[in-house]
């Protein structure tokens, strides 16, 4: 049994943050299921939304999130989390992270600020359009500088332990983790007081995602398997700009294309998002996806294009370079061609419920970044909201950590080994290859973009059967990351499936055919699920 202080599930820019602030105050361990720089961070191309500029305010950062979250959002928790942003760029910069500038004409610099869909003024800071890896490179080095964090690479968690599991009658709290060393096939038990989740969202349950093949989900699963509260899983924003390209199924195109002047077209060259929304092209996300996927239907093709070719090809290559040399190394030059796109599942705006500070339901354990759901996102999450989250989150869950509310359990505990039992290797991978390609695929097709009440029904019944088979997998055979992000992947689709049937209306990223119209009567809540 290892023991530490903090451990932290995850490896991007919120967990990443949180290790940085609270290694003065103990040991760290940070466990991360590839290297360390692998995070949804990494693969973010907009960037951070803050107020930085004169010509921007709290009160119009505040209006915009509420807008674009359909009437979900906790009004306190964007007012403090669009306040504190400033504050977090300043921590940012201090720790070395570029952000693209200007030069005025008097000869001063500033910084250059993006606008994205559902913003009212400029205020998402970048760099090019690769502003996660840039974040992510920084606090990877800052990280590696600091003694004091223990970096498990190449770890995979596998469940929470809680006094409840082992058999204590007090309250039920996380007293550590049970973590497999993908290298050597063994398990460990971690013990500690706080526990924070830092592991991302789910976007490879869907069979077309922007996220890397590490978003399984694994923290909600978890959490859920443990008793934590889990809230507005049915709102999954579906990026409206992935490239379409048998080769890069998975490049995002930044909204920032559309932010600087982007238009949505069809094949025939004719633009259509006035049709659907005033805003045209900068449109919310959720507004923006329903329209491409219903112009497709309408039309019988397979994408639409996003079109930059009136702009000047300088500023293209200069603004968007890892776009631009992605889409020529697949024959697409976007200063001279319009850029085919598909949306594709994007970002998890629900997850685990935490307060403000990042704590749940469940004593000792939080939850900060995308895996969480502090009230910022409600139905829709507004463009680079996200990074500016999981830097605030980071910044207030160090701070509750150490307050004397969540100090150390003076109990002395005894975390039983792991006990594999008989379990054998695993002789047929093909059955877990085929269950996960099945739930991505269902998840598509019965829990995409556009929703009825039957096709949830079909995605519900086909998922209780697949929980029964990769359960009998988990306990007859020995573990692999491969099985345990199938039973993760399993039971977050679930989690979905049951959020979307329980909400009867049309809200945000929720739509569904059977039920288009906003129920403000009994429908202006979150979706709260409980395991017991």
């Amino acid at each position: 049994m290892k023991h530490f202080d903090f451990v932290i599930v995850g490896s991007g820019i919120a967990g990443l943050s949180l290790a940085l602030r609270v290694a003065k105050f103990g040991t760290v361990a940070m466990v991360t299921k590839r290297n360390v720089a692998d995070s949804n961070t990494a693969w973010a191309q907009g960037g951070v939304a803050a107020v930085t500029s004169a010509e921007d305010s709290f009160d119009l950062h505040v209006k915009d999130t509420l807008m674009a979250g359909g009437g979900l959002c906790d009004p306190d928790a964007v007012r403090t989390i669009v306040t504190d942003g400033p504050a977090a760029i300043h921590h940012l910069i201090e720790l070395g992270v570029q952000f693209d500038e200007r030069e005025l004409e008097d000869g001063h610099r500033e910084l250059d600020l993006g606008k994205e869909g559902g913003h009212s003024k400029r205020r998402v800071l970048h760099y090019h359009d690769t502003t996660g890896r840039e974040i992510e490179d920084r606090l990877v080095a800052a990280a590696e500088a600091t003694s004091e964090i223990v970096v498990l690479q190449n770890h995979m968690a596998i469940d929470l332990i809680t006094t409840g599991k082992l058999g204590y009658t007090t309250e039920d709290r996380v007293v550590g983790i049970y973590v497999l060393d993908e290298n050597t096939g063994e398990v460990t038990a971690i013990r500690t007081d706080r526990l924070i989740l830092a592991t991302g969202g789910c976007g490879k349950v869907y069979l077309y995602t922007t996220n890397p093949n590490i978003a399984t989900g694994d923290g909600v699963a978890m959490a859920w398997r443990a008793g934590a509260a889990i809230a507005n899983m049915e709102f999954v924003q579906f990026h409206p700009t992935c490239l379409y390209h048998p080769e890069a199924r998975s490049f995002l195109i930044t909204e920032a294309v559309r932010g600087e002047g982007g238009k949505l077209i069809d094949a025939k060259g004719r633009e259509f998002m006035k049709k659907y929304d005033s805003r045209g092209a900068l449109a919310p996300r959720d507004i923006v996806a329903r329209a491409i996927d219903a112009e497709m239907k309408r039309s019988g093709e397979p994408c639409m294009f996003l079109d930059i070719t009136h702009k000047p090809a300088d500023f293209i290559k200069e603004r968007f370079p890892n776009i631009y040399e992605t889409c020529l190394g697949l024959g697409i030059d976007i200063a001279k061609q319009p850029i085919p796109i598909v949306p594709a599942a994007h970002y998890q705006c629900g997850g685990v419920k935490t307060d403000l500070d990042g704590a749940t339901s469940l004593r000792g354990l939080f939850a900060i970044g995308e895996v969480a759901s502090t009230g910022l996102h409600g139905a829709n999450r507004l463009a680079s909201n996200s990074l500016l989250e999981a830097l605030v989150l980071a910044k207030r869950c160090a701070e509750a950590l150490l307050r004397p509310k969540y100090a150390k359990y003076h109990q002395e505990i005894h975390l039983p080994p792991w006990r594999p039992g008989h379990a054998q290797d695993v002789d047929e991978l093909v059955v877990i290859y085929h269950n996960w390609d099945e739930i991505r695929r269902l998840m598509w097709d019965y829990v995409g973009i556009v929703r009825t009440s039957k096709r949830l029904q079909r995605a519900s019944t086909r998922l209780r059967n697949l929980q029964r088979e990769i359960q009998e997998f988990y306990w007859d055979f020995k573990l692999t990351t491969d099985l345990l992000e199938l039973r993760n992947l399993c039971t977050v689709a679930s989690l979905i499936v049951d959020s979307a049937l329980s909400r009867r209306e049309s809200r945000g990223l929720h739509f569904t055919l059977d039920y288009p119209a906003v129920d403000d009567t009994n429908y202006l809540r979150d979706t709260i699920l409980f395991r017991y």
